[in-house]
């Protein structure tokens, strides 16, 4: 794909997302509120291995377990304030107009790396026993979910390792001043605070990454970005096990299944790319199975029916709803 035909990819990404969200402010909220019915109503027909997926999905996102109260300080749609992470705001407010209005909720938006004190929706939390107050939801579709076509087999790529980034956090930055200048790496800091440092590079687009065998996932504040476009390609995935998790469940994926694991110090990255470079068939297994488990967020339609199983939840469990029996139990 040239540079020109992947910018104008991306932005037709972006502005998909924008229209469908200006497209659905002028559908009536009743109707929205209808719909919400409808497709609880169609999940009943489901097959039962259906069921069971979306459940569990339902409930790993939103992991509250018994009736909570708010705080008096919550937010409803009918008095939301417009917020500076806009994208964020509009992706919560497409969800939140299938619900009456006057329902309460917390929500955090950004990169949130602590477990709130009450249930909160959140973009991300930290993988651990006790994050059952951070209620996750897809939110910042537009630079999480941009999943771009890979052209290239995994042979055809170049047989080196990319990583592009700003070094704002330690791990990171020890890890480009350790292997920027690996003989089986193309890795840099791309930020301006780099400059004249022998780290710094330029800026690569993700198609250009796309063009290398192995790419390096480094979780900045809480998950990596490129994450999910990396597990969507040809291209090997290589990272630390993941801290933080997202919509996209990164505390579900497994090393050696779905990606390649490294020491938290990143010792051993040469030795991996030693083994896979002589066992590309596990290369190809681990990449098939990674792109497999992308596949499972790509149905919009079902996206959208989880998204609001996770929110009837929230909404049960603080005593504004009455609790959704859902299907595919035990």
């Amino acid at each position: 794909m040239s540079p020109v035909t992947a910018k104008a990819h991306k932005n037709l990404h972006k502005v998909g997302i924008y229209s469908g969200h200006a497209a659905q402010r002028l559908v009536p909220a009743a109707w929205l509120r209808h719909q919400r019915e409808r497709l609880l109503r169609q999940l009943q027909t489901l097959p039962r291995a259906e069921q069971n997926a979306i459940r569990q999905r339902v409930h790993y996102c939103n992991r509250l377990s018994a009736p909570t109260t708010l705080p008096p300080t919550t937010s409803s749609l009918a008095d939301f304030p417009r917020e500076k992470s806009r994208s964020y705001q509009l992706d919560l407010v497409a969800m939140l107009r299938y619900f009456p209005s006057h329902l309460r909720f917390c929500h955090l938006f950004g990169d949130v790396t602590d477990i709130p004190e009450v249930p909160t929706l959140v973009k991300s939390r930290p993988i651990a026993d006790d994050n059952h107050n951070s209620v996750l939801l897809k939110l910042n579709r537009v630079r999480h979910y941009y999943l771009p076509r890979d052209r290239l087999s995994h042979e055809q790529k170049k047989p080196l390792a990319v990583w592009r980034g700003s070094c704002h956090q330690d791990h990171r930055r020890r890890f480009v001043e350790t292997f920027h200048d690996h003989p089986r790496c193309n890795i840099a800091d791309i930020h301006p605070n780099a400059a004249g440092k022998p780290w710094h590079g330029d800026f690569m687009s993700v198609d250009e990454q796309l063009q290398y065998r192995y790419i390096i996932s480094l979780e900045g504040k809480d998950v990596a970005t490129n994450l999910k476009w990396i597990m969507a390609s040809n291209s090997l995935c290589l990272m630390r096990r993941p801290r933080f998790e997202t919509w996209f469940m990164e505390g579900r994926l497994e090393p050696g299944v779905h990606y390649v694991p490294l020491k938290d110090d990143y010792s051993d990255l040469d030795d991996q790319l030693a083994y896979y470079d002589a066992h590309p068939e596990e290369a190809r297994a681990i990449i098939r199975r990674a792109n497999r488990y992308v596949d499972t967020f790509r149905d919009q339609a079902r996206e959208r029916l989880i998204g609001l199983l996770v929110l009837h939840k929230y909404f049960a469990d603080s005593g504004q709803l009455p609790p959704l029996d859902l299907p595919g139990g035990d």
